[in-house]
């Protein structure tokens, strides 16, 4: 017979299976929190002209790295996307690779 809490029978995803009992402790990883390059370096003006600083922040495809990979803050994200898009307006960084 099934077996009853309170008088109805207990679905087979509400039984006890045992796996609680035995806790496995997985190692814990420490993730740094990310700050921002920009604010830590005190850059004020991201400039569209300075290729190297942009490219660190577009993949090898040449799609802008989001805030939350890159660990930038809001007002500066939004400072880098509007210098890089200026530098692929005037050809300093490209719009896409070619396949």
């Amino acid at each position: 017979m099934a077996e009853t809490k309170g008088g109805r029978p207990i679905s087979a995803s509400q039984r006890p299976t045992g796996g609680d009992k035995a806790v496995v402790t997985r190692k814990q990883y420490f993730r740094r929190k990310k700050v921002c390059r920009f604010c830590v370096e005190k850059i004020d003006d991201i400039d569209y002209k300075d290729v190297r600083l942009l490219s660190a922040f577009i993949t090898e495809r040449g799609r802008i790295i989001p805030r939350r990979i890159s660990g930038v803050c809001t007002p500066c994200q939004r400072r880098l996307t509007t210098a890089i898009k200026q530098a692929r307006n005037i050809a300093l960084l490209p719009f896409t690779t070619t396949p």
